[in-house]
């Protein structure tokens, strides 16, 4: 496959305020976002150094922030709403789009609602995704609607003895149906969110859930596909045949939690990645350089296929990482890893348009071409902002 697809070209017509043409005038062109979203969970990078936040801000153009019920409703009738409206801010006005992660998912759900009658339990979730997706509309318009439905009537890690309140609830209604309660929710707010369904399990038995939730009817806007390679990568070929199989449905894929380790690999034979407990998991020399080799092999596999819209990086830093696992594109001591550099030289690099010197014709005309996406032009401290779409087209710009 190749990258064309990715890119556009466009005559550009550039006029004054009056609508005159801007004929032989130097202007600069600089790209600002890529079309195709490529983002990181940033859980915690605004209230990271200022060094942290250049070195995710000089990457990355989309953030997932985490909306764990457990953890932004820790006690009933209070919800961190304030707190993560602050934070999507703080990326919003640095340009960043958002997503918000998950609306529903058994696992890290309230701890107060196990105990409650099913009935109640499902009205307060119901409600919980109707605020959540008003409260924060206009900053997050995108959601993972539904985490791991595939596991979730059969979830049964449940530490406290209570029986999974969600997870009852999805055993009576089914998946399908637990998805469509979850996406007639969000949708009934009025505010047309973008609605991801997510899972870690790339098989059978996800696919038959896309086809069912789409043949009954139930609208979700993109199909989520999770990665987490701690035990080694797992090719090309496999990136490949995972995007083709789910591309049939005729959704966007986004690769919602991609990750790659820089140190010893897990184990092959461990079947839960979370049963692999270690005293300390280090990034090494040797793995470095492999993680660097193979996230130019991911990155570059996963954008030149034509079904892939989104692909999130599950954490920039090895601080605070999944499973203390060293899979960050930066060292717990904030240094970048050879992996960050080589991404960087991708996404920044040869999939960007560096900012240049252009000349209009004398009918103030100027020719684009690069990766789809947002392009500044800028002449005497004025700006002007413009979509550069894949193919060809003509657009006019006042300047």
């Amino acid at each position: 496959m190749s990258l064309t697809h990715r890119t556009g070209t466009a005559t550009v017509c550039v006029t004054d305020t009056a609508g005159d043409p801007r004929a032989h005038q130097d202007l600069t062109v600089a790209q600002t976002r890529h079309a195709l979203e490529l983002g990181c969970a940033a859980f915690e990078v605004a209230d990271a150094s200022e060094g942290y936040q250049r070195l995710w801000l000089d990457l990355f153009d989309t953030a997932t922030l985490p909306v764990y019920w457990g953890r932004f409703e820790p006690e009933r009738g209070a919800p961190r709403t304030a707190e993560l409206q602050a934070t999507a801010r703080w990326f919003a006005d640095r340009g960043v789009r958002l997503k918000g992660h998950p609306l529903v998912w058994h696992t890290v759900k309230a701890p107060w609602l196990d105990a409650l009658p099913l009935a109640e339990a499902e009205d307060l979730l119901r409600g919980r995704v109707r605020r959540e997706v008003g409260d924060l509309a206009g900053l997050i318009d995108s959601w993972d609607v539904v985490n791991e439905a595939v596991i979730m009537p059969r979830f049964t890690n449940e530490p406290d003895g209570v029986p999974n309140a969600v997870t009852r609830i999805c055993a009576e209604k089914g998946r399908t149906e637990m998805v469509r309660l979850a996406v007639d929710e969000a949708r009934s707010v009025g505010t047309s969110p973008r609605l991801v369904l997510n899972d870690f399990d790339l098989g059978p038995e996800y696919e038959r859930l896309v086809e069912d939730v789409l043949d009954a009817g139930v609208q979700i806007d993109a199909i989520g596909l999770q990665s987490h390679m701690h035990q080694g990568f797992r090719g090309e070929d496999h990136l490949r045949e995972v995007s083709d199989r789910f591309a049939r449905f005729g959704l966007p894929l986004h690769w919602t939690e991609v990750t790659l380790v820089s140190g010893d690999l897990m184990p092959a034979e461990v079947d839960d990645l979370n049963d692999h407990v270690v005293d300390a998991w280090p990034s090494t020399p040797e793995g470095e350089a492999r993680q660097a080799d193979e996230v130019v092999r991911l990155y570059t596999t996963l954008v030149e296929h034509p079904a892939v819209a989104s692909v999130t990086y599950w954490g920039m830093g090895d601080a605070g990482a999944w499973l203390g696992a060293p899979a960050g594109l930066v060292r717990a001591d904030g240094s970048p890893k050879p992996a960050y550099h080589a991404l960087h030289d991708l996404v920044r690099g040869s999939w960007w348009l560096q900012p240049r010197t252009v000349r209009t014709d004398a009918d103030g005309m100027l020719p684009l071409a690069g990766f789809a996406g947002s392009y500044e032009l800028e002449s005497g401290g004025a700006r002007a902002d413009l979509d550069l779409r894949t193919g060809e087209q003509h657009l006019e710009v006042t300047l």
